[in-house]
C-alpha cells in the first residue's frame, strides 16, 4: 500500500476540514486514531555495554542513521524568510555536520556523562511513545502512530509549527525553515518549515529489516552490542532480565505512558539525569508525565491549530488561483505575440493582415 505522496490542494483542504472536527474532539478531551496502542516493536539500549564508539570518531549508529536518512534531509530554499510574526527562523543547513545534538540532519546523537566515576554513553533519538502527545495534538495532523510502533512525521503535511516539540517531554523534533508546504502559505502564522526526527527506519521495518542504528551496532559488536530490536514484549522481557542481572534500572517502560525505546542502566536514571542537568543538556532522562493526562488544558492552547489549518487551506487556494491567473495571462500574451508576428510576416509577403 502506497502511503507517501505529494499533497494536493484537494488533499490539504480535506485535511483542514478533518482537522476542524479533530480540534473540537481534542478540546472535548477525546483522542484520535493516533492513540492506538500498538506495541509490536521496540528497541533495547543497554547502557552498560555502550562505549560510544569512542575510538571511531563518529559513533557507528549515528553514521548509519545519517547515511540511510540522507535522502530525507531538507534542502531549504534560499533566502530563508523569517517566521511571522517572530522575525526569526531555524536554519541548520549550514551546520549539517553537527552530531552532538539532534537536528533536522542528525536524528540520533550519543550523549556522554560521568556518574560516580563511571563513563556513561547514551544513544538518544525519538522514544516512539505508545500514546504520543505529538501525534495526538499536532494541529495539522502531520504525525502518525503506526501499528509497528513507529511515530512518523509526514513532511508533505507538516507546517513546522513546532507544537510536537512543545508537547514532547524530551523535545525531540527539530525544525528546518525554508522548506515544505509553509513556503506556499507565507506569511500565515501557523508554522515555519518542517519538523524532523527519527522515524524508526519505518521503510526498513516494512521490508523486514531492522533500524540502521541497530544493524550498525550488531555489525560492530555482535552479541555484545548494546542495541537490540524486536517484538516489544520480548524487548521488555530482555530489559527486566538484564536489570535483574546487574541490579539495575529501566527507563522508557512507563515514562510518558510507555515508549518503544527501553533503556537499562546499572546506575539510577535520577543520577544520570542530574548529571545531564548539570551539563546543561537539552535531552534529559527525568520522570515525565504524558500531557494527554491533562488534555483539556493543552487543548485550549491548541484550539487555534485547526483554525490556522483552515486559514492555510484558504491561503493555498488563493495562492494556486494566483498562479493560474498568471499562467493564463502569460498564455494570452504569447498568443498575441504570435498573432502579431504572423501579421508582420504576411505583410512582408504582400498579403494584407486579417
Amino acid at each position: 500500500m502506497k502511503e507517501r505522496r505529494i499533497v494536493t490542494r484537494r488533499d490539504f483542504i480535506k485535511k483542514g476540514a478533518v482537522l476542524g472536527a479533530a480540534g473540537i474532539a481534542t478540546f472535548a478531551g477525546m483522542r484520535g486514531d493516533a492513540s492506538a496502542r500498538s506495541k509490536k516493536y521496540a528497541t533495547l539500549i543497554d547502557l552498560t555495554k555502550c562505549d560510544g564508539c569512542r575510538y571511531e570518531g563518529v559513533p557507528k549508529c549515528v553514521q548509519a542513521c545519517r547515511r540511510v536518512n540522507e535522502k530525507k534531509f531538507p534542502n531549504p530554499k534560499e533566502p530563508i524568510k523569517d517566521l511571522w510574526p517572530q522575525k526569526t527562523h531555524d536554519d541548520w543547513s549550514k551546520k549539517r555536520d553537527v552530531i552532538d545534538t539532534l537536528t533536522p540532519y542528525n536524528w540520533l546523537t550519543v550523549q556522554k556523562v560521568d556518574v560516580d566515576g563511571e563513563e556513561i554513553f547514551i544513544p538518544r533519538r525519538c522514544m516512539h511513545c505508545d500514546n504520543p502527545p505529538c501525534a495526538n495534538l499536532c494541529p495539522f495532523g502531520a504525525l502518525n502512530k503506526y501499528s509497528d510502533g513507529s511515530v512518523v512525521i509526514n513532511p508533505n503535511l507538516c507546517l513546522g509549527g513546532a507544537k510536537c516539540k512543545a508537547v514532547c517531554p524530551w523535545h525531540i523534533p527539530q525544525r528546518q525553515s525554508g522548506v515544505g508546504l509553509y513556503l506556499k502559505l507565507q506569511p500565515v502564522p501557523a508554522g515555519g518549515g518542517v519538523m524532523y526526527k527519527c522515524d524508526l527506519c519505518r521503510d526498513r521495518i516494512r521490508s523486514g529489516q531492522v533500524p540502521a542504528c541497530v544493524e550498525a551496532c550488531d555489525k560492530r559488536l555482535g552479541e555484545k552490542r548494546p542495541l537490540f530490536f524486536g517484538d516489544r514484549d520480548r524487548i521488555l522481557s530482555m530489559a527486566h532480565q538484564r536489570a535483574k542481572e546487574i541490579d539495575g534500572f529501566i527507563y522508557g517502560e512507563k515514562e510518558n505512558g510507555g515508549t518503544g525505546t527501553i533503556y537499562v542502566s546499572r546506575l539510577s536514571f535520577e543520577k544520570i539525569d542530574a548529571r545531564l542537568k548539570e551539563k546543561g543538556a537539552n535531552l534529559r532522562m527525568g520522570k515525565v508525565q504524558n500531557p494527554l493526562h491533562a488534555v483539556n488544558p493543552w487543548a485550549k492552547g491548541f484550539l487555534i491549530g485547526p483554525i490556522a489549518a483552515a486559514v492555510g487551506a484558504i491561503g493555498l487556494v488563493f495562492y494556486e488561483k494566483k498562479l493560474s491567473a498568471e499562467a493564463v495571462t502569460q498564455r494570452e500574451d504569447r498568443r498575441k505575440g504570435e498573432r502579431n508576428g504572423s501579421a508582420d510576416d504576411e505583410g512582408r509577403n504582400g498579403c494584407p493582415p486579417t
